[in-house]
């Protein structure tokens, strides 16, 4: 069956990123049955021959109206899809669509007509408002680290940068390569245009995002850059959890040696 990563190395290269980034959502217990979702931003890795391929499904509509969008193309995980499907077969578990002219609609042009995720209006919302502020940001995941949903159950950890604190301080790497720390959404219902409206306004200061009680959402320049931040993130949560486990509260860094990290990397804050 011919596919519409035939002949297109960069495109092809990008799909088998997103590919291996959901097998690591896998096995690191974060994507059970079908959850989490990816969407890339594919815009520049399209020719000519793709923009005129015709719809393989009829017109979609996203929800929303997205004028920064229009003539866009993005790579998205299908609906009840499972993440370690999509690892092997990101083609039949995850499909291209166009942006129509109306910026409010969408059709399917490769390979198969999978329907894409149902959270697909937050996802776009989130690439037009990147695209509108001319960010780099391309892709954006959304998963279920074990760890950082069980600390979004501590309301005292729920406060504005009381969470990036204590993961900052786990381990010196968490603040050198996730130096904006980790926004927080109060519990909101899954799929919700509440949800996306909170997450939208908590991306303008973060790359990512906790949803209380529920997983992640990240954005970054490309899904490995997303799933990396969300990594190290995790990783910071899982010394915090294996520490209480021990029977002690972990010490953590103190305010003067991150203070000392921000000024020799140079981070934002």
């Amino acid at each position: 069956m011919k596919s519409i990563l035939d002949n297109r190395p960069a495109l092809k290269a990008e799909v088998e990123k997103i590919a291996e980034v959901a097998g690591y959502l896998w096995q690191n217990g974060w994507a059970e049955r079908n959850g989490g979702n990816i969407t890339v931003n594919v815009t520049d890795l399209v020719d000519d021959e793709v923009r005129n391929l015709p719809a393989i499904s009829e017109v979609k509509q996203i929800g929303i109206t997205l004028p920064a969008l229009k003539g866009c193309y993005f790579y998205c995980k299908g609906t009840g899809k499972r993440m370690r499907d999509l690892a092997r077969r990101p083609m039949q578990n995850g499909s291209v669509i166009r942006i129509l002219d109306d910026c409010a609609s969408y059709v399917i042009i490769a390979d198969e007509p999978v329907l894409p995720t149902s959270e697909l209006p937050s996802h776009l919302a989130v690439h037009a408002r990147l695209v509108g502020s001319g960010s780099a940001y391309k892709a954006t995941v959304h998963t279920h680290p074990i760890e950082l949903v069980a600390m979004s159950h501590n309301r005292a950890f729920l406060g504005k940068d009381v969470l990036t604190d204590i993961l900052w301080s786990m381990i010196p790497e968490t603040k050198a390569f996730c130096p904006l720390g980790l926004g927080v959404v109060p519990y909101t219902l899954p799929g919700s245009n509440a949800l996306a409206e909170a997450t939208l306004r908590e991306l303008e200061d973060y790359d990512v995002v906790l949803w209380e009680k529920h997983g992640v959402f990240a954005k970054g320049m490309d899904v490995m850059d997303a799933f990396d931040q969300i990594d190290v993130l995790s990783k910071s949560a899982k010394i915090y959890v294996n520490a209480k486990a021990m029977g002690f509260e972990p010490e953590g860094m103190s305010q003067a040696q991150m203070k000392e990290m921000t000024a020799a990397f140079n981070l934002p804050r």
